[in-house]
């Protein structure tokens, strides 16, 4: 079992860029899931109107495209109605893919909707530790134990 600091064990990366308010689609980079069992994708939501709905998406493909199948189950949505869905966060977490590449869509359809980015972690990777963080990570700080 890996053990040690988070960042040793796992990629993180920051796949979607923010984006203001609007109804469109928002696709994330396609990651290659080679040495990894799993990756999790995280939206980071900011002002979101009453009545938008929200559908983040997990997609694979034998390649490296952005044009692969959804994975089944692999959604986390959302209709804002009455509840507050400003500054919120929608996750999907895909354990195995059965394709070597993955990428999300978020979908923001009906209303506007701010998105603050997506950030993409790979996880359990059956490579060598440490891994090595991606050019999306601009400076990385461990530290142990502290006062």
């Amino acid at each position: 079992m890996p053990q040690g600091y988070l960042v040793e064990n796992c990629a993180i990366d920051y796949v979607e860029a923010a984006a203001s308010a609007a109804t469109t689609t928002l696709t994330t980079d396609v990651l290659d899931m080679q040495g990894y069992d799993g990756v999790t994708f995280i939206a980071a939501l900011g002002d979101v109107s009453d009545t938008s709905v929200l559908s983040l998406d997990v997609y694979h493909h034998t390649a490296n495209a952005a044009s692969g199948t959804a994975i089944s189950g692999a959604t986390a949505g959302a209709t804002a109605g009455a509840s507050d869905y400003d500054s919120k966060l929608l996750i999907v977490d895909v354990q195995k893919p059965s394709k070597r590449y993955v990428y999300a869509t978020l979908a923001r359809g009906t209303a506007n909707a701010v998105v603050n980015g997506i950030t993409a972690i790979r996880y359990k990777g059956s490579h060598s530790c440490p891994v090595t963080q991606g050019s999306t990570v601009m400076q990385l700080t461990k530290v142990q134990g502290g006062n």
